[in-house]
């Protein structure tokens, strides 16, 4: 299985998990433990300091095995030179995406200023995650809203709506052709309501992984566990875990 949304450890800037000590061989041997073949890779300290520093500690450490480990930068998105760290993050680092958390970054995403940083994922084949589910900035229609400006983008709800969002993440992701929906702290009867009824093809999963100090990660093997009690189909589970995140990662291996 792929999991479409792990983090790295939170080294400075996130205050409840700062200092974790975890590194890329504890990661890979929770991946095992877990069942995952690969994984993408999120900055922890650049959702809160999105620097080029960030992407560079990002891409050191997803270079421990970068077959199973693939990196997904940030930029902060009002910074002048913000499509230009969103080019050299993936020409110079081998970052395959970039990840955007209006909340915790302080913008909306109907900000032009986004625009230019978006076709530079284009051009180089790259995916945009975005933190939904969390209003007033990243709910999933304003999100939606981003993709349909950027049709050739695909773009990722990462989190499927949470709690809160997820009737909404749903039916955005069945009008916005170009829009995926994450499985990433979902409810568990939410999650297997999109599962069977959401669009077979854009459906995706993640762990969260990499939120605890602890290396074995125990919280993000019970997410990969529950699937089991989902009820889905095998076909569903497959394009969910294996045929939807590897069609997605191999436009930006090209």
């Amino acid at each position: 299985m792929i999991d479409f949304h792990t983090h790295t450890p939170a080294w400075r800037t996130s205050s409840w998990l700062g200092g974790a000590t975890f590194d890329a061989a504890d990661f890979l041997a929770f991946m095992d433990a877990a069942g995952i073949e690969r994984a993408v890779v999120l900055s922890h300290d650049g959702l809160f300091n999105p620097s080029p520093r960030a992407n560079d500690e990002l891409a050191a450490f997803v270079a421990a095995d970068p077959d199973r480990l693939i990196g997904f930068g940030t930029v902060s998105p009002r910074h002048e030179d913000a499509a230009l760290e969103a080019a050299r993050m993936m020409d110079e680092l081998g970052l395959r995406g970039m990840k955007l958390h209006p909340w915790l970054q302080g913008f909306s995403l109907q900000e032009r200023t986004l625009d230019p940083i978006c076709e530079v994922l284009v051009e180089r084949g790259g995916t945009l995650l975005c933190h939904d589910g969390t209003p007033p900035y990243s709910t999933p229609a304003q999100i939606a809203a981003l993709a349909r400006r950027h049709p050739r983008l695909p773009v990722v709800l990462g989190h499927g709506g949470l709690h809160d969002c997820w009737r909404e993440a749903l039916e955005a992701c069945r009008q916005t052709p170009n829009l995926y929906l994450c499985i990433c702290g979902t409810p568990p009867y939410a999650a297997r309501h999109i599962v069977e009824h959401g669009p077979a093809d854009r459906i995706l999963f993640g762990t969260d992984a990499g939120l605890s100090d602890q290396a074995e990660q125990h919280y993000a093997v019970a997410r990969v566990a529950e699937i089991d009690g989902w009820g889905i189909s095998a076909d569903r589970r497959r394009a969910m875990l294996v045929d939807n995140p590897r069609r997605l990662l191999e436009r930006s291996a090209r």
